[in-house]
């Protein structure tokens, strides 16, 4: 039998008195590539963070989840006066401390080889993604949780993250990850219209 990486049932999520989404109810088990649709400020972040367990809010219902996660934010969440090699030796997103070998194949995965040592603050908002996507190619978590990550990215960059999707779930892990953006992962991808979850 195969046990979930992530399982909501009858969530509701709330914002100060606003009540965001409401009877929420999704199973995420290895494989599984799942996206979380709905306009803007419907709460699409605020679900992704109420699994990760860091959402400031209100959660109520039932909630559980495997302990081998990795949570990556809308925001870059880089230090600029670092490198790209620092800050993806020193974030605490992972699991594990990687190598400089290790990191030096991750960022060359998403096209930055050559930019170990540049300064982060120098980078423009599409090399500073990559290199907080990066992530996805160290040592990680089963579960993925991703909010936007597909923003500020070219085509190339797209395609490089969706075939990295794609190989992650072939492994037996999950991504769950927020996006306005159509993509390109056929069969395997599951749509959660969050429309249908509007709160009050």
């Amino acid at each position: 039998m195969t046990t979930a990486l992530l399982e909501a049932r009858d969530l509701s999520v709330h914002k100060g008195l606003r009540q965001l989404l409401k009877d929420v109810t999704l199973c995420v088990e290895p494989g599984d590539l799942w996206q979380l649709a709905g306009g803007n400020g419907i709460g699409k972040t605020s679900l992704l963070r109420s699994f990760a367990r860091l959402a400031s809010i209100e959660v109520y219902g039932d909630l559980s989840r495997c302990d081998d996660v990795l949570y990556v934010g809308h925001s870059a969440a880089l230090k600029g006066a670092m490198t790209p090699r620092q800050n993806l030796k020193y974030h605490p997103s992972g699991l594990c401390t990687p190598t400089d070998t290790e990191i030096d194949e991750a960022l060359a995965a998403v096209g930055l080889a050559g930019y170990e040592n540049a300064l982060t603050a120098r980078l423009s908002a599409g090399q500073k993604r990559r290199v907080a996507l990066a992530r996805l190619f160290l040592p990680s978590g089963r579960l993925w949780l991703l909010d936007e990550p597909f923003t500020a990215l070219d085509v190339a960059g797209v395609a490089v993250l969706e075939q990295r999707f794609t190989a992650h779930a072939q492994a037996g892990g999950a991504v769950v990850f927020t996006s306005h953006q159509s993509t390109d992962l056929g069969d395997l991808l599951s749509v959660l219209d969050l429309e249908q979850f509007r709160g009050d």
